[in-house]
């Protein structure tokens, strides 16, 4: 057990919706509690791997990986990153029918990932997939070294200048098959040993620090932009308004019920194991 004293590693992502959310903790904006905070910046994928094995505190998980982890984890009320009509998304250099994508070698940034267990739900098929960091995923598309390539964080805006074509949506396919549900693609987590009063308290500070971002949005995008990989401002401010918002505050019914469809389907098909979600109270 962690004394008292020892910080409170909370691990994100290297992109600018997370950055958004995080942006009054590291500027010590919010009240952190009598623990040090320690910001640990990983990709989706890593984290997800961290958190199977307990690392962290407090993580940025894919929702998809939050199946494995319900036994050591409790899921944050807040912190979402919902695809509401829109996701990640598969693209290739020419365009074709999604069908085909069954017989192709697609570029993923990890198997724990949200993308890709929507991704397999939606063919309703194995996939002929290659791990690949998701920061290089639209080069190695680009470069002819993949036929496809499953494209999360800002690669759902600037696919296009590099004359790719989309493929398929993944969050816009989801609100159809579920007939209006958004995709919940990443949310937080915390550690169940901290105790109780410990997961409220961090989970208050999160939502504290997520209602300053949104209410303070000019300072808290030029903190974020620095995160993104070659956004120009107005692009930065989308793709922070798709991914962090009032839903990202709570998850609310809608979201929570979304969470469960997911998993359940996850669980129907063989890809995950059926959990009972753990929510901080």
């Amino acid at each position: 057990m962690t004394t008292s004293t020892a910080p409170v590693r909370i691990g994100h992502s290297p992109d600018p919706d997370d950055a958004f959310m995080y942006y009054a903790i590291a500027k010590g904006l919010v009240d952190t509690g009598p623990r040090p905070v320690e910001q640990v910046l990983e990709d989706i994928e890593s984290l997800n791997r961290r958190a199977l094995a307990g690392e962290l505190e407090v993580t940025a998980v894919s929702i998809h990986a939050y199946a494995h982890l319900a036994d050591r984890y409790a899921l944050m009320p807040c912190g979402a990153s919902m695809g509401d009509g829109y996701g990640p998304i598969v693209v290739a250099r020419t365009s074709f029918p999604c069908e085909r994508l069954r017989s192709r070698t697609i570029a993923i940034p990890g198997t724990l990932t949200s993308a890709y267990l929507a991704l397999r739900l939606f063919l309703q098929s194995e996939v002929d997939f290659r791990i690949v960091p998701f920061d290089r995923i639209l080069d190695e598309v680009a470069e002819g070294r993949v036929d496809a390539g499953l494209v999360i964080h800002e690669g759902q805006l600037t696919f296009g200048r590099m004359g790719l074509h989309k493929i398929a949506d993944l969050g816009l396919w989801w609100r159809e098959h579920t007939g209006g549900l958004p995709l919940p693609l990443g949310g937080n987590a915390v550690r169940k040993d901290l105790g109780a009063d410990t997961m409220r308290g961090l989970t208050r500070m999160y939502r504290d620090s997520i209602a300053y971002a949104l209410s303070h949005r000019a300072e808290a995008l030029a903190y974020a932009k620095g995160f993104g990989r070659g956004l120009d401002d107005p692009t930065n401010d989308r793709f922070v308004g798709m991914y962090v918002n009032e839903m990202t505050l709570d998850y609310g019914d809608r979201g929570r019920r979304a969470i469960a469809r997911f998993l359940q389907e996850g669980a129907a098909a063989g890809i995950v194991p059926r959990v009972d979600v753990s929510w901080v109270a």
